[in-house]
C-alpha cells in the first residue's frame, strides 16, 4: 500500500463497525500505543445514549495516525472487526463518488481485510466495505480510491478475474439516480414483448400468427401449466425494437374472441413490483396530500348515529365532502370520519364539536392521522418521557420508571434518620407502610442519640386527607401512657409492643405523633366507573391521575411486567380519548397494542448492532 496518507491536519481517523460495548476507554488503550492522542469521541444516541458503532480519534500527529491506521484496521475489538479511514470533513468528497468502486460477484468468504488486501496494490485506499447482514457477506462491497487513476487499474486488473473461484465484476461506483436513469434509457429500446389475457387454446404457433405482421420474431412462447395447457400469457422477442413498440401500439386493448388483449414491454419480477410500489406510494402520497388537514376523525359515537347523522352534526361548520360512520356489517364500530373542502373549516369543527355530547356520548374528533405518524408521535413521547426520568434521581420516579405508573407520595423523615418508603400505587387501596421489623400497630425511629427523648409514631387506619397538626392538637388529641417502655395508645388493640433499647435513656418519656397517611381516594371504593361528569368535576391536575387508576389494572391484566410503562405512554392521549377506551375494550385493546409495537421497536434499535 502506498503510505503517503493525505496531511489532514487534526490527524483524525474513522473507526467503524464497533460493537455497541466498546467506550472510549477501550479505544484509548487500543490506540494509545500508535502515539499521543489528543480525543477520543463514541458518538452516541441523543437520547439513548447508546453507541452509534462509530468514533472519532485525533491523534497529535498525522504520523502516528497514519500508523494506526496501517496496523490496526480490522483488528478484532470485542468480537468485531474494527474499520479504520481517515475522517472526511468535507462530505462532498464522499458523496461525488470519484475514485469509489463497485464489486459483486464475490464469494462468501472475503471480507473486509481480504477485499482491502486485494485492492490496497492499486493505490490508497480511503474506505473498504464488504456489505453484510446477519447471515454475513451480501457478495458485494465498496473500495473507495484517493484517486481517479487508481480506481481506473483496478476495474482494468480486476474485473472478470477470479477470485477464491468466483469471477468477479469491477466497475465504477454508480449512484440510484444514475443507475435508474441508465435503466430507463434501456429500457426505452425493449425488443420482449409481453402478451397476456389471450384464450387457453392458443399455441406458440398461433401466438406468432398474430404478431409476425408486425416484423421479423426471433422467439415466440406460450407458457403453459404442468398438463400442458395455456396459463394465458406469453412473451414474443422481435429483432428490433421498432417492430416491438409498433406491436404494442397496434395490440394493446385489442378484443380478441371477446377478451382484452395486453401488450406491454417485457419486466422482470423485481422492476415490475418496484413500478408497481413506486405507483402505490405516489398514489398514496397523493391522497395524503388532497386530505391533510381537512379530514376528521372522530370516535366514541353512540351506535344510533349513521353517516346521515354524523354529516347533518358536523354541517354548520362547513362544506363537507364525504361522512362516514365505519361498520362492522350493520353494527357501528363507533368511528368514523368527516372530510371538509377547506383545513380552516377542518379546525372550525375540531373546536366546537370535541368534547360535545351527540346522543349519549361525549365525541372525540381530532385531525385524522396515519397509522405511522401515530406511533411516531407516541414513540417520540415515550423517548421524551425516558429521557427525563434518567435525569431525576427521585426512589418514586425510579420506581415508575422500572416497574409501575406511581403515585408520588410525601417523604416521611424521622428524627436521627429518613424513612425508608416504598412507592405504592394508588389502585392498590393500602397506605405506604415504612419498612422494618416493627409491629404493625406501632413504627419507631431508629435507636436514638444518646441523651435524646425516643420518639414513636403510630399509624392508624384514617379516611380523612393528611392535614398539617399542630402541637397543641396533638396534645389535645392524644393520649398517650407509658408503662415499663411499652406505649399504649387508647382506642387501639395490643396487637404487639415497642420495645427500647436498654441503653436509651428516659425511656418513659414518650411522644406520640400521628404520621401523615396517604389514605386511597373516596372514589376508588366500589371501583365505580368513571364518568364524564365525575372527569369534568375533578380539578385538572388530578384528571390524569383518576385515568391512570382505572387503565392500570386492565393493563396489568394484559401486560404485568409493562403495565406501568404502557399506562404512563398512554396517558399522553387526550381525556376524552382514554374515556373513550375505558368505556371501549377494543379501543383500549389497540392502543394498547400500538404500544406494545413502540416499545419492542424502541428496544430491537437498543439492542441492533449498529453498521
Amino acid at each position: 500500500m502506498n503510505s503517503s496518507g493525505p496531511a489532514y491536519p487534526l490527524a483524525s481517523l474513522y473507526v467503524g463497525d464497533l460493537h455497541p460495548d466498546v467506550t472510549e476507554a477501550m479505544l484509548y488503550q487500543k490506540f494509545s500505543p500508535a502515539g499521543p492522542i489528543m480525543s477520543i469521541r463514541v458518538c452516541r444516541d441523543i437520547i439513548t445514549r447508546r453507541s452509534l458503532g462509530y468514533a472519532y480519534i485525533n491523534f497529535q500527529q498525522p504520523a502516528d495516525a497514519e500508523c494506526a491506521l496501517d496496523t490496526m484496521n480490522y483488528d478484532v475489538l470485542k468480537g468485531r472487526p474494527i474499520r479504520i479511514m481517515w475522517s472526511q470533513r468535507d462530505p462532498g468528497l464522499r458523496k461525488s463518488g470519484v475514485g469509489n468502486i463497485f464489486i459483486k460477484n464475490m464469494d462468501e468468504s472475503i471480507d473486509n481485510k481480504a477485499l482491502y488486501d486485494t485492492f490496497s496494490a492499486f493505490g490508497n485506499i480511503l474506505s473498504c466495505k464488504v456489505v453484510c447482514d446477519e447471515k454475513g457477506s451480501k457478495g458485494y462491497g465498496f473500495v473507495h480510491f484517493e484517486t481517479h487513476e487508481a480506481a481506473n487499474r483496478a476495474i482494468e486488473t480486476m474485473n472478470g478475474m477470479l477470485l477464491n473461484d468466483r469471477k468477479v465484476f469491477v466497475g465504477h461506483f454508480k449512484s440510484r439516480k444514475e443507475r435508474e436513469m441508465e435503466f430507463g434509457t434501456k429500457a426505452m429500446k425493449f425488443t420482449n414483448v409481453y402478451v397476456k389475457n389471450f384464450g387457453e387454446d392458443y399455441t406458440d404457433e398461433k401466438l406468432k400468427e398474430l404478431f409476425t405482421s408486425f416484423g421479423r420474431t426471433l422467439s415466440v412462447r406460450v407458457m403453459k401449466d404442468e398438463r400442458g395447457r395455456s396459463r394465458g400469457f406469453g412473451f414474443v422477442n422481435y429483432a428490433n425494437h421498432e417492430d416491438a413498440q409498433k406491436a404494442v401500439d397496434d395490440m394493446n386493448g385489442k378484443d380478441i374472441s371477446g377478451k382484452i388483449l395486453y401488450v406491454g414491454r417485457a419486466q422482470k419480477r423485481l422492476e415490475r413490483q418496484g413500478e408497481l410500489k413506486r405507483k402505490f406510494d405516489q398514489i398514496k402520497q397523493d391522497r395524503i396530500q388532497r386530505y391533510q388537514g381537512v379530514n376528521l376523525y372522530v370516535k366514541n359515537l353512540d351506535d344510533g348515529i349513521d353517516d346521515e347523522r354524523l354529516r347533518k352534526e358536523f354541517a354548520p361548520y362547513g362544506t363537507i365532502t364525504s361522512a362516514k360512520v365505519m361498520t362492522d356489517g350493520s353494527q357501528s364500530k363507533g368511528f368514523g370520519f368527516v372530510c371538509f373542502s377547506s383545513p380552516e373549516e377542518a379546525t372550525k369543527a375540531v373546536t366546537e364539536m370535541n368534547g360535545r355530547i351527540v346522543a349519549t356520548k361525549p365525541l372525540y374528533v381530532a385531525l385524522a392521522q396515519r397509522r405511522e405518524e401515530r406511533k411516531a408521535i407516541l414513540t417520540n413521547k415515550y423517548m421524551q418521557r425516558l429521557a427525563t426520568l434518567r435525569t431525576m434521581t427521585s426512589p418514586v420516579i425510579d420506581s415508575y420508571q422500572q416497574a409501575g405508573y406511581y403515585m408520588a407520595v410525601p417523604q416521611v423523615r424521622r428524627f436521627g434518620s429518613d424513612a425508608n418508603m416504598r412507592p405504592v400505587p394508588r389502585w392498590t387501596g393500602q397506605p405506604p407502610r415504612l419498612q422494618g421489623p416493627y409491629p404493625t400497630q406501632y413504627v419507631g425511629t431508629a435507636a436514638p442519640r444518646r441523651g435524646s427523648t425516643p420518639i414513636a409514631t403510630v399509624r392508624q387506619a384514617s379516611t380523612q386527607a393528611p392535614r398539617a397538626i399542630s402541637s397543641s392538637q396533638r396534645t389535645n388529641n392524644i393520649a398517650t401512657q407509658t408503662v415499663g417502655g411499652r406505649t399504649d395508645v387508647p382506642g387501639m388493640t395490643r396487637g404487639g409492643q415497642y420495645k427500647y433499647s436498654p441503653a436509651v435513656r428516659n425511656v418513659q418519656q414518650v411522644v406520640v405523633f400521628p404520621a401523615p397517611v396517604m389514605e386511597p381516594p373516596v372514589h376508588l371504593q366500589g371501583h365505580e366507573p368513571l364518568t364524564t361528569s365525575m372527569l369534568a368535576a375533578a380539578p385538572p391536575m388530578d384528571q390524569k391521575q383518576l385515568l391512570g387508576e382505572r387503565l392500570y389494572p386492565v393493563i396489568h391484566s394484559l401486560h404485568p411486567n409493562l403495565a406501568g410503562k404502557i399506562t404512563g405512554m398512554l396517558l399522553e392521549i387526550d381525556n376524552s380519548e382514554l374515556l373513550h377506551m375505558l368505556e371501549t375494550p377494543e379501543s383500549l385493546h389497540s392502543k394498547v397494542d400500538e404500544a406494545i409495537a413502540v416499545l419492542q421497536a424502541h428496544q430491537a434499535k437498543e439492542c441492533s448492532p449498529k453498521k
